[in-house]
């Protein structure tokens, strides 16, 4: 049975957050009645909106205020850029730095160790100007992955290398590594990144397997064991980081980035940095709406299901909240790529946005209306959000109701927000 969270309260305190939003899902490419322009104001020029996520996991409270913060940096950080002319992609990775250089989070500096006491990270980024895409997976010694992912979006946007060849868009390990400082990224100590958190975490899970491997559990024991470790050990319950963002344009981008899960085998590859599973952005082009998604949770669930890019193809229905529930149901929860699964574990954030057609009160006003969601099937997820004309972001952690089970039921909530600019 699959259950739904969608409090009330929470979603009214969501939608009184952003300006002019409403719970349901206006019609495409329509201004709604209840967002009419006061003909006695004149919009702001504002710059773009951004939403991000600190992983869907398990985020205790005590720690609650670190998650929040971070996530208001990281939304700061790309409004930022957005307000000084910057492209949707160029703040989504803005963003994405923020979100690494936290200790709290499990992407770059502080990331989950491999079974080796080495840190390997994931990271891949999506331009849904040009659909371009760039990816790391299993790189090290290198603070920021999504930088080297938007590198390689970037050359790849140059065209082709010499001799005729095709520029890569995705790479791996010391490969990864090698291009990154080849083209100006400064290397980092693996040590540097580690923190005194992920490294107790390492040594405390690291005992945890030894004394599983003395006591010679039985197939039906471990699996649990395996299940319950999402719970028991701090580190690994946090995940992917990522951010969608549109900017002024109406173009949208997305990024992720993320450690992996704690005492992966070296070498491992989670949806962060696979196509179409850890991020996607495509521009409206012949469709209704313009769509970003990221995603967190386990890798291996995230990836058979490539659900990025399955959310992305569902946003283009009529209703947008009820298109995301769908897809997670039917295309996660119940996929039969993941029948064997007890539980499926993950979660997505999600924007889409269109112009308006009908005309506003001034011919030289334009409009974009965005409409922003997220889900989960884990215990609790950690967003933020904000547009260029708030002063600060607003933070949520969404959370299972009580008694639910992670993995076999699911949260949803979101908002509406209209982006108003004065055309030159």
């Amino acid at each position: 049975m699959i259950g739904l969270s969608s409090n009330a309260g929470v979603m009214e305190s969501l939608m009184n957050s952003a300006e002019e939003q409403q719970p349901s899902s206006p019609p495409a490419n329509s201004w709604s009645n209840q967002e009419e322009i006061n003909k006695n104001e004149t919009p702001k020029c504002v710059g773009g909106f951004v939403l991000v996520h600190a992983g869907a996991g398990y985020h205790s409270e005590s720690k609650a205020k670190e998650y929040k913060h971070v996530c208001k940096r990281a939304c700061q950080r790309a409004v930022d850029r957005l307000k000084a002319g910057a492209l949707a992609v160029e703040a989504v990775a803005a963003a994405l730095v923020e979100l690494e250089d936290s200790p709290f989070t499990n992407a770059g500096m502080g990331s989950n160790l491999n079974l080796s006491g080495e840190i390997e990270c994931d990271a891949s980024i999506m331009d849904g100007k040009s659909l371009h895409y760039g990816a790391v997976g299993a790189i090290s010694g290198i603070k920021n992955p999504v930088l080297v992912a938007n590198r390689l979006l970037s050359e790849a946007q140059k065209g082709k290398l010499s001799a005729g060849r095709i520029p890569p868009c995705f790479l791996v390990g010391r490969g990864a590594h090698e291009w990154a400082v080849s083209h100006g990224i400064p290397p980092c100590p693996s040590e540097k990144m580690a923190t005194k958190f992920s490294l107790s975490a390492y040594k405390r899970n690291k005992r945890k397997m030894e004394l599983a491997e003395k006591m010679d559990m039985g197939h039906n024991h471990a699996k649990k064991r395996r299940q319950s470790s999402e719970t028991e050990n701090g580190s690994g319950c946090l995940d992917t980081v990522g951010a969608v963002v549109v900017d002024l344009e109406g173009n949208v981008a997305a990024a992720v980035s993320s450690g992996g899960l704690a005492m992966k085998h070296p070498g491992r590859v989670g949806q962060a940095a696979h196509y179409g599973c850890g991020c996607w952005a495509e521009n409206a082009f012949n469709n209704p709406y313009s769509t970003a998604v990221s995603t967190s949770g386990c890798g291996e669930h995230l990836i058979r299901t490539m659900l990025a890019r399955e959310c992305s193809a569902a946003m283009q229905s009529e209703d947008a909240h009820k298109a995301l529930l769908e897809a997670m149901q039917n295309k996660f929860i119940s996929s039969p790529f993941l029948a064997s699964e007890d539980r499926v574990l993950g979660g997505v954030i999600v924007l889409r946005c269109c112009r308006c057609v009908e005309a506003p009160p001034s011919p030289n006003i334009q409009g974009i209306l965005v409409e922003f969601l997220w889900s989960h099937t884990t215990e609790s997820m950690c967003v933020g959000y904000m547009s260029a004309q708030d002063s600060k972001a607003k933070t949520h952690i969404s959370r299972l109701p009580p008694g639910t089970v992670p993995g076999q039921c699911l949260a949803i909530e979101g908002g509406v927000c209209r982006l108003m600019s004065v055309a030159e």
